[in-house]
């Protein structure tokens, strides 16, 4: 399992590296479409769609939709308004799941909320492209995750005594969050004081750093929340060793938007 895993990231990393800083205007969008109708594949399998014609369709409505969003770039802030809605309501079904999934049990329903965890996600990448510091930022946003995701394994391991939620992902703990927090804003920090950042530039860069990391955690337990739901282990097998897209992104598709949004508000970013 170990080497496959390492087989598959040495693959796709460089891909990934590629298609998110080289590419530019519709290759960009393109690309970052091509992975979220994966996703958007997956996720029919998730809330029930096994058949592939289902889901198939399920990816083609998102193509579509996407494509819209490419051409009417005005809806891009009513999209991320929807999104941090959807967010707020994400926090509060997962710390009452299994009771919550009374709300989202029918299909319509479930059909919904893949549309407003992947289309925002999309918008959110293709804000960031557009901005001034581009590339930039996508790799801030990224770092902030992937540093959240490295601390919170190692402190979970060392000290996780506490669960998070433990009826959505038993294995993660308080102990594991606060951890992949600290990682993160040790590197805003770090970043901030080489930038030389005064302290009306680095206290909101901290804020903004927790909030992402925090939000991006609830991106994770959404999807586990989905696959227990389904009895599922894994979004998908095609990416050997990692499970599936959804597996890989699941933390993306609440941070990007939510960073979007925050580069919105601090005046970085016009959506």
């Amino acid at each position: 399992m170990l080497k496959q895993r390492i087989i598959t990231a040495l693959i796709l990393l460089p891909i990934a590296l590629c298609g998110f800083f080289l590419l530019e205007a519709g290759a960009f969008a393109l690309f970052i479409g091509v992975v979220v109708c994966l996703g958007a594949w997956e996720w029919a399998r998730l809330i029930g769609l096994v058949a592939q014609p289902q889901r198939l369709g399920y990816a083609a409505v998102v193509a579509v939709l996407l494509a819209a969003l490419y051409l009417l770039p005005a809806l891009a802030g009513v999209l991320l308004v929807l999104a941090m809605l959807w967010w707020a309501a994400a926090v509060l079904l997962v710390i009452g799941y299994p009771n919550s999934a009374r709300f989202w049990s029918r299909l319509p329903a479930r059909l919904l909320i893949g549309l407003l965890i992947l289309l925002p996600a999309w918008q959110g990448l293709m804000l960031l492209k557009q901005s001034p510091l581009g590339n930039w930022l996508i790799l801030a946003v990224m770092v902030l995750v992937w540093g959240a995701d490295i601390g919170a394994y190692f402190a979970g391991r060392r000290f996780g005594r506490h669960k998070l939620a433990p009826r959505v992902s038993p294995g993660k703990s308080w102990e594991g969050f606060f951890g992949g927090l600290l990682a993160s804003l040790l590197i805003t920090l770090v970043v901030g004081l080489f930038r030389g950042w005064g302290s009306t530039t680095l206290l909101p860069a901290l804020a903004g750093a927790a909030v992402v990391v925090a939000i991006s955690v609830v991106g994770d337990l959404t999807e586990s929340m989905f696959k227990r739901q389904s009895g599922l282990k894994d979004s998908s097998n095609l990416l050997p060793g990692h499970g599936g897209v959804l597996d890989r992104i699941d933390s993306l598709t609440a941070a990007l938007p939510t960073f979007a949004v925050l580069l919105w508000v601090a005046g970085w970013a016009t959506p």
